[in-house]
């Protein structure tokens, strides 16, 4: 039977149902167990409620299968123990209906854990029929824009879900026995900055203001440590006007954090102890596997310096380079393929030869310090001899994904201001990314922040990767898509 001929017979059932006196939409239930608690209530009256998933009618006997968040049951409606029009109105239910039952739980024959259901209401009506195989569509998007559907369909989605929600919680709560502070910082800024990347903009009609949605919520964070905090978190969303792939959707959530007297050193060793224990309690174990590659996050992670890195994949030592000229010419000679439209400088150019080569090679949890301080316009140099060309910072790699970037924080407001005007120049030759001038931040660090090394982390990549799933659209509950309108054409 077509979609339309399933949909008009429930809309006959639903008129039915109103001209007999029901309310098929009523606002409350009468509840009182979930089903898991129920299961275990042998021989006592429970009243349980949940979506019906299976019915199936036997002349005076008919079974149901009904689902809440916790469980699964079956249902026993016997016409001997319903008066005959409460057990005719059975016809009216279909499968997606929410009900409610009052009964005994009880054992059948074949011993299924059942309630003899002594009364029950219709809770809602279902006006369009579940898909009998949605998992396999091959139109993956319909999942994604039907999650709804998704996760009703799919236990294995809601647990991915499940798991997003422990990893947060457990992000939370190591941050605070560290003695960190929640905050929450503006989401609408005047002027956008923090990270390298090109933001939504909006406007305010009672200001008559140009406003950006944040891309990073760093310089915030960075304000905080000014007037005094030494620890501070927050976990939210940015929001970044990119391209979509497996590992970027344009809205997103950041944990981010920064840590006054403290230098990447520092920051290095908390991240090993906070993603280690993470993975051993999600696991049960340091190692899992991800698209059948077996992962260890037993600590000390690997190091590896990003020249390294670039050196090992690419055959190019960057340390042994001066201009950019020299860098094109190098690249060339090796046959290595850039997609160079909107990116200038040797710092960006480092960053996409780095990308192209190496990153997607570093599998195993992997430390790549030391970035080009050219690539960094918000981090120090690195100190000592022969190291006034790299940045005190580090990514988190793993299976190719940048899970954790960070650094110690610049906080020379002479040399910030230099770094930024640096991006405009740029900008003007053509850099599409590029960092801008705030010169409120500036005027905040003439006041004077202590040392400070900070960090931020991709939240939904590292789920992803926790639970094995290939692209962050399968870890983010609603992930942003073309229209429906635009993707019939």
């Amino acid at each position: 039977m077509a979609l339309q001929d399933l949909q008009k017979e429930r809309i006959k059932k639903l008129k039915n149902i109103q001209r007999l006196g029901v309310d098929p939409f009523p606002s409350k239930s009468n509840r009182k167990h979930t089903i898991s608690i129920a299961r275990k209530m042998m021989g006592k009256k429970v009243v349980v409620a949940g979506r019906i998933r299976s019915l199936r009618p036997h002349g005076k006997i008919t079974f149901v299968d009904i689902e809440d968040a916790s469980g699964k049951i079956q249902l026993f409606f016997s016409q001997a123990e319903l008066p005959g029009e409460k057990y005719e109105f059975l016809t009216n239910l279909d499968l997606g209906d929410f009900i409610e039952t009052s009964g005994e739980i009880f054992k059948t024959q074949a011993g299924e854990i059942s309630v003899r259901v002594s009364n029950y209401k219709l809770l809602t009506k279902s006006l369009r029929p579940l898909p009998s195989a949605w998992y396999g569509l091959e139109d993956v998007e319909e999942r994604y824009r039907q999650r709804y559907v998704d996760l009703t369909m799919n236990p294995d989605v809601r647990k991915v879900f499940e798991i997003r929600h422990q990893v947060i919680k457990l992000i939370r709560k190591f941050m605070e026995d560290k003695g960190f502070v929640e905050v929450e910082t503006p989401t609408l800024q005047p002027i956008y900055g923090g990270a390298t990347a090109k933001p939504f903009t909006t406007h305010h009609n009672a200001l008559d203001t140009k406003l950006y949605l944040r891309i990073a919520d760093e310089l915030y964070l960075k304000r905080l440590i000014v007037g005094g905090y030494e620890k501070v978190f927050e976990i939210c969303k940015d929001f970044r006007n990119e391209g979509i792939d497996k590992q970027h959707n344009p809205e997103f959530t950041m944990m981010e954090f920064y840590w006054a007297y403290a230098d990447y050193e520092d920051l290095m060793r908390l991240t090993e102890e906070m993603v280690s224990s993470i993975v051993k309690q999600i696991h049960g174990s340091f190692k899992f596997e991800f698209e059948g590659e077996k992962l260890d996050f037993t600590p000390p992670f690997k190091r590896i310096s990003f020249n390294d890195s670039v050196k090992q994949y690419s055959g190019i030592d960057l340390e042994k380079i001066i201009v950019v000229d020299d860098l094109k010419r190098s690249i060339k000679k090796k046959g290595i393929k850039l997609d160079l439209d909107g990116i200038v400088g040797f710092g960006s150019i480092s960053d996409e030869l780095y990308k192209t080569t190496a990153r997607q090679n570093i599998k195993q949890p992997t430390f790549v310090v030391d970035h080009p301080y050219e690539m960094r316009p918000l981090a120090k140099r690195k100190e000592g001899e022969g190291n006034q060309t790299k940045s005190a910072s580090f990514q988190l790699l793993a299976m190719g994904y940048e899970l954790v970037n960070a650094y110690n924080e610049l906080n020379d407001p002479i040399e910030q201001e230099r770094q930024w005007k640096f991006q405009m120049k740029l900008a003007k030759e053509g850099l599409e990314e590029h960092q801008v001038l705030d010169e409120d931040y500036i005027r905040a660090l003439e006041y004077g922040m202590p040392p400070t090394a900070g960090w931020g982390m991709g939240i939904d990549r590292f789920v992803s990767l926790l639970t094995n799933q290939h692209t962050i659209k399968d870890v983010i509950l609603f992930p942003t898509l073309r229209s429906e309108r635009k993707r019939k054409r």
